[in-house]
């Protein structure tokens, strides 16, 4: 039996004949989105191999970059694994352009506006010891994020103190690490009105240096002032949203200030998540700033049983790369 275009372009595209695969594309009319019988793609084949060449064929041709296989892997999941640098370089780039596109075309359709969490603040969130609960069972946030809250808190409040800002205080892990810096003033903005609730039950309201504001950041914004350090951990939430608060880091955060935030983008895939990682890095040096990720090791902290009753794992990575953003220290 006469094979398929898209079966030879798989072939191809393993094997590394490059020819092969210009002239699938270009006359054999052979899908580059075709997934063969092993859930892979031509470009999965590609990336596994380390064929450079043939990986920039098929994305010119309109290759997806982000296809998953079968075992939740993409093209640069297996350039990673296998250790093919250019392979990588090829499919970060073309992974951070076609977000750059669609981030653009997703701002001019929700030009009017949206309300994205709205559901998730009219909903009842339920505490326990170990996590915090959304009415879906997914997890808004959970105590293995402790050790990662301890050094956000270190990060911003640079072992010492100024006046601190948290937009989304969840279980309080990360504004606990922050009071132990002694910060001159630390404001906290909480939208949700059961965690609002615990927190003035916890005492939090009742503290000298701490000012509390109830509502969405988008809506209190104008209550904000100029910060030394800056966290922002919200649910409910994009990477959009993510996005338009970093529209404000300029008036909010002063020279040579520290910002950060809980970096959960993408955590179920590595390569999605390099790929966010250095989109976030390349918009805000583009608002006139400096990131670096610093590694943490988590695979300790996450056992299987801390998952349990928790319809959804927020992260599957071993690693936590913790986000260190600086202000220029002279004003412009």
């Amino acid at each position: 039996m006469e094979k398929k275009a898209e079966e030879l372009l798989c072939e191809a595209a393993r094997s590394g004949d490059c020819d092969k695969v210009v002239e699938l594309v270009e006359s054999g009319g052979a899908d580059v989105s075709y997934f063969d019988e092993h859930g892979l793609t031509p470009l999965m084949h590609a990336a596994r191999a380390g064929h450079a060449a043939i990986i920039k064929t098929l994305l010119e041709a309109g290759a997806p970059w982000n296809a998953l296989s079968p075992s939740n892997l993409s093209a640069g999941d297996f350039a990673m694994e296998h250790s093919h640098q250019d392979a990588f370089d090829l499919l970060l780039n073309a992974g951070i352009q076609a977000e750059l596109v669609l981030g653009t075309i997703e701002r001019v359709k929700n030009k009017d506006g949206r309300d994205v969490d709205g559901d998730y603040l009219e909903e009842r969130v339920s505490f326990s010891e170990d996590k915090l609960m959304d009415s879906n069972s997914k997890a808004i946030m959970m105590a293995w994020e402790k050790p990662l809250m301890e050094a956000h808190a270190k990060a911003i409040c640079c072992g010492g103190g100024g006046h601190i800002l948290n937009v989304g205080f969840g279980m309080g892990l990360v504004d606990m690490a922050i009071q132990q810096y002694g910060p001159v003033k630390h404001s906290i903005v909480e939208a949700h009105p059961d965690v609002y609730e615990r927190m003035l039950q916890s005492g939090w309201g009742e503290k000298e240096n701490v000012k509390i504001i109830f509502g969405r950041w988008q809506d209190v914004i104008s209550q904000l002032e100029s910060y030394d350090g800056i966290f922002f951990d919200t649910y409910g939430e994009y990477y959009e949203d993510l996005r338009d608060f970093h529209q404000h880091l300029p008036k909010l955060l002063k020279p040579g200030g520290i910002y950060s935030f809980f970096n959960g983008l993408c955590g179920g895939n590595a390569f999605f998540h390099v790929v966010y990682c250095q989109l976030v890095s390349l918009e805000l040096g583009n608002l006139g700033y400096s990131t670096q990720f610093i590694p943490l090791p988590v695979k300790d902290c996450l056992p299987e049983e801390v998952w349990e009753g928790v319809k959804h794992k927020y992260w599957q990575l071993d690693t936590y790369y913790l986000p260190v953003c600086q202000a220029g220290s002279d004003s412009e």
